[in-house]
């Protein structure tokens, strides 16, 4: 019973999740944006007390069960470790835990998040790194069997799925997530959930909880017949079947162990004063390392706070547009700066992935990579949209209202005169000024004494709010004559 709910509360859990990410319609949103706001590191560095709260207390009463039905991540490797059981059953053995790595990375796990440094943390974070994954590799392959399900459809004249476009968002990013998948798959297809309890920084802060959950596996020496078969079937090497004992703060209590005992040996239920079967050592200095360390995280957290061809009509083949050198990233609106968003974002990419306007991508910046960065080759940031701020579960992007994002200013235009096509064509323009949502547009005669020289911009800084209408509009090819250059601060105007 307990593995058969824990499977099924897991498998609602991750299709949730999995949906968001691929999702380009929507429709998901409606349904599962609570799911995202449950991961552990996002709730800390949001400061949502109340889940922190409801986890903390979760893993006191029930163990590590978070691995096993909340995170994304673990559940993955549950099905890469599913699958190969289905090759080689009772393949796991009992290994010590390796608190020489466990530790130690917890350790520059935090010192990341402290200072800033966004790769390696986002590499570290659970969570993380399925957004990762679900963004550069599943969602490209759930858009190609939409537009192959839109192709059927059209050839019967039917409109009940729509194209939309598969594209390179960053290849540094794709390239990471097919490694982090395959490494990933070996580990648990091969061991279980060996990166769950060595590598995990959010495992190793639960499993200092676990140690003293009010349920726990427990063994019951006089019906077992060491028959090794807990021992085996444990994807996290936990069960020593040979002094009867469980690595409570690895267990993520899968209830593997339970189904495969043949001799009703193990049970969860609640510890027995008289019971031999923990691993736990000077549990007040756990206690205590466990206090320091949850401390710490909020302490923390608060602290922080393509390549594809465009044809016009079939006629004429449209250059591609080049994203221009800005000396200040852009960063969305309701991050309030790009420290507070650094300090805060966690790269898990779900902003990235259901951006209805194609304005988010990863970044490639050493110092911010997998981060969300905008640029305005596929679209702009719509003044009406703030879906970003909607999905973003560790408040890196803060809720925006409509009317507030209209006013928000994230940059200002700059105009390039050499590219404008006004002056290198001699043609009538005047795109980026009727396309302005914020009329900080006007054309202007290029020689202020000849009224009938060709008109260019003039761009009223205070007005502009950075939205990229004008750069994502220009028809100059291969670089706008307008672009936006980013803002250390967001202010309202």
């Amino acid at each position: 019973m307990l593995r058969t709910i824990r499977i099924t509360l897991a498998t609602v859990m991750f299709i949730g999740i999995t949906w968001l990410f691929v999702d380009f319609t929507g429709t998901a949103l409606h349904w599962f944006s609570w799911m995202p706001k449950l991961q552990a590191m996002e709730a800390i560095l949001a400061l949502n007390f109340a889940v922190v709260a409801f986890l903390l207390v979760l893993t006191l009463v029930c163990g590590r069960i978070y691995c096993s039905i909340i995170c994304p991540l673990g559940i993955m490797q549950d099905i890469f470790g599913w699958l190969g059981k289905k090759q080689k059953k009772s393949r796991y053995t009992y290994s010590k835990e390796l608190r020489w790595l466990r530790y130690p990375v917890l350790v520059v796990f935090v010192v990341l998040l402290l200072a800033g440094i966004g790769t390696l943390f986002q590499l570290l974070a659970p969570y993380s790194t399925f957004g990762l994954i679900a963004t550069n590799v599943l969602q490209p392959i759930w858009i190609a069997g939409n537009n192959v399900l839109a192709s059927i459809a059209e050839y019967y004249d039917s409109y009940a799925f729509y194209h939309k476009d598969v594209w390179l968002r960053a290849l540094p990013s794709l390239i990471i997530s097919i490694v982090a998948v395959i490494i990933l798959a070996v580990l648990a297809w091969r061991n279980g959930r060996t990166y769950c309890n060595t590598i995990c920084p959010v495992g190793t802060f639960l499993s200092f909880f676990s140690r003293f959950s009010w349920l726990k596996i427990h063994f019951d020496t006089e019906k077992c017949r060491n028959c090794s078969l807990c021992s085996k079937n444990c994807k996290s090497a936990c069960i020593d079947y040979k002094t009867h004992t469980v690595d409570y703060s690895r267990c993520v209590v899968c209830g593997n162990c339970i189904e495969s005992c043949k001799f009703g040996a193990l049970s969860y239920s609640r510890k027995s004063r008289d019971s031999r079967d923990t691993r736990d050592s000077s549990p007040e200095s756990d206690g205590r390392r466990a206090f320091m360390i949850s401390s710490g995280l909020l302490a923390t957290a608060a602290l922080a706070q393509q390549k594809d061809k465009i044809m016009d009509g079939g006629l004429a083949e449209i250059e591609d547009k080049v994203a221009p050198e800005r000396q200040t990233p852009l960063t969305p609106p309701g991050s309030q700066s790009m420290k507070n968003f650094a300090q805060h974002c966690t790269g898990c990419q779900l902003c990235i992935s259901n951006c209805p306007n194609d304005v988010l991508r990863p970044s490639d910046d050493l110092l911010h990579l997998m981060m969300p960065a905008m640029s305005y080759e596929r679209g702009y940031c719509r003044p009406e949209c703030n879906t970003c701020s909607e999905v973003c579960p560790a408040g890196a992007i803060k809720p925006l209202a409509h009317e507030l994002k209209a006013s928000t200013q994230i940059g200002h235009a700059v105009f390039i005169k050499k590219n404008c096509v006004a002056i290198n064509d001699g043609v009538e323009c005047g795109n980026c000024a009727r396309h302005c949502p914020a009329g900080a547009i006007d054309m202007v005669p290029s020689n202020p004494d000849d009224e009938e020289s060709p008109y260019i911009p003039a761009v009223n800084e205070s007005r502009c709010i950075g939205c990229g209408a004008c750069e994502y509009l220009c028809p100059a090819r291969p670089f706008s004559a307008i672009y936006v250059e980013g803002h250390e601060m967001h202010k309202e105007i």
